[in-house]
């Protein structure tokens, strides 16, 4: 009888944990994510992503060269989320290791309508994967312009950056998923 109580327990605690994810991409199809540099407006970063296998597991990574000449300073991946409901997502589970450096989401809504608006929130990767869970309350607007506060069901993408300040990006990316 215990042993039947802790198969059920188990089972109720990966539903409840299954139930909590509203969306989930592993990078099973690469073809939905776009890699994009500062050199579309000048700068001079360079980079590159590249998809494989680690483990019997799919990931993204991230390598390139971030510098902050000709106004420059980022490189990215970026998915479109616009036919995806994140009416109930409260935060960002990414599952990501690199080379202790901070890197940042950038979440775009219906409301950025210019490229230099967006909603940040960085967070600093270790040398082995963790994952990371960044409230979507937590991210911050790049412009006065724009609300301050996101409403989920209107995020229309979501990018993967390494921004900011002259360095070498070197992250790789399991999984990113919307949580409630």
């Amino acid at each position: 009888m215990y042993i039947f109580k802790v198969i059920v327990f188990l089972c109720l605690m990966m539903s409840q944990s299954l139930g909590d994810i509203i969306f989930k991409d592993d990078f099973q199809n690469s073809k939905n994510w776009k890699f994009i540099s500062d050199q579309v407006m000048g700068g001079v970063s360079t980079g590159e992503v590249s998809y494989s296998k680690l483990n019997n597991e799919n990931q993204a990574y991230i390598s390139g060269n971030v510098s902050t000449k000709n106004n420059g300073g980022f490189i990215q991946i970026r998915r479109s989320l616009t036919d995806v409901n994140l009416k109930n997502a409260q935060s960002i589970k990414i599952n990501t290791s690199g080379n202790n450096q901070e890197y940042f989401l950038h979440l775009r809504t219906k409301g950025t309508l210019l490229p230099w608006q967006y909603y940040q929130l960085g967070f600093k990767v270790q040398k082995n994967f963790q994952t990371y869970n960044l409230p979507i309350a937590d991210f911050k607007r790049s412009s006065f312009f724009i609300s301050k506060d996101i409403i989920p069901e209107k995020i229309t993408s979501i990018g993967i950056v390494a921004f900011g300040r002259d360095h070498k990006a070197d992250l790789n990316i399991k999984s990113i998923e919307f949580v409630k």
